[in-house]
């Protein structure tokens, strides 16, 4: 799958999603496209950044289980 990214230098391209969070890391892209639209790394949510969520919980307790067979 391709994500649509923006670069530093403002140049918009498109990168293989498996190198998405490589780039983010090396400060390469200022923003990605997902499907609610467009993500500022520096201000948005974004998974394995090490960042606190604020948002509301997603995943719901109760309906975790384990199944042992």
């Amino acid at each position: 799958m391709m994500i649509r990214v923006l670069y530093k230098d403002q140049a918009a391209g498109r990168v293989k999603a498996s190198l998405l969070s490589e780039l983010i890391t090396a400060g390469k892209i200022v923003a990605f496209f997902r499907s609610g639209g467009w993500v500022n790394v520096e201000r948005d949510p974004i998974r394995g950044k090490g960042r606190v969520y604020h948002g509301p919980e997603r995943r719901e307790k109760s309906t975790r289980r384990v199944f042992f067979g």
